[in-house]
């Protein structure tokens, strides 16, 4: 990737330890979070008071497999689940992203808001390569393509993914103009949506906590 994408994304990772953070602070139902304890990605919702091996921020968010040349061969298999809000990427195989660093470790995301998260708390890896999926594909599963060849949709009527802001990626121009003409929204390039979905982060991050919270009181044992 050339000097002026990554100082671009450079840039764009300085606005979302401003923003991004500030979400993720939100206490919300701490209570019921200490009573029935957490989601754990992978893994579940876990009774307070458990641990799991590489607990520790941001320990456990830093790529757990082994490095990877060819990230895009049984991709979907080798990263079957997003590994920061445990979400099937098969299911989201439409909003999906995957960055490969410099050191061929691999994040494969469900959306390009976990694809922030990695990229923040991975800062000391340059991405290598980022992928996003194909939302303009008619196969059943979108094939992903380079972003930095992609044109995003930002701001549509289309549901976004971790994001009330929804973001999606063609590999066409053409069909990203046309998604645009019937759904709304604006043209952007990664970069552009990148920071757009940093800029959106505080929102979202709140947002998806509080949803959270309201589950996990659903799951309480009534009195």
């Amino acid at each position: 990737m050339c000097d002026h994408h990554n100082h671009g994304r450079r840039e764009a990772l300085k606005v979302l330890g401003a923003l991004g953070l500030a979400g993720l602070s939100t206490p919300v139902l701490a209570a019921d979070a200490a009573t029935i304890g957490a989601f754990m990605p992978g893994k579940g919702w876990l009774p307070a008071g458990a641990s799991c091996e590489g607990d520790g921020t941001p320990l456990q968010f830093i790529p757990k497999t082994a490095p990877d040349a060819t990230p895009l061969v049984d991709e979907l298999k080798k990263y079957p689940k997003c590994p920061y809000c445990g979400m099937d990427r098969t299911e989201y195989n439409f909003s999906r992203h995957l960055v490969q660093y410099d050191d061929n470790l691999v994040d494969g995301t469900c959306s390009i808001h976990c694809l922030a998260l990695s990229l923040m708390l991975n800062m000391d890896r340059g991405p290598k390569a980022i992928y996003a999926a194909d939302f303009g594909s008619p196969a059943e599963i979108k094939p992903l393509v380079l972003v930095d060849k992609a044109t995003y949709l930002i701001g549509s009527k289309l549901k976004g993914t971790m994001t009330a802001n929804s973001k999606v990626a063609f590999a066409d121009k053409a069909q990203a103009e046309a998604a645009m003409a019937k759904e709304g929204g604006t043209l952007g390039t990664f970069d552009q949506t990148l920071n757009q979905t940093m800029v959106d982060m505080a929102a979202d991050t709140a947002r998806i906590r509080k949803n959270r919270a309201e589950r996990r009181q659903k799951m309480m044992p009534k009195a």
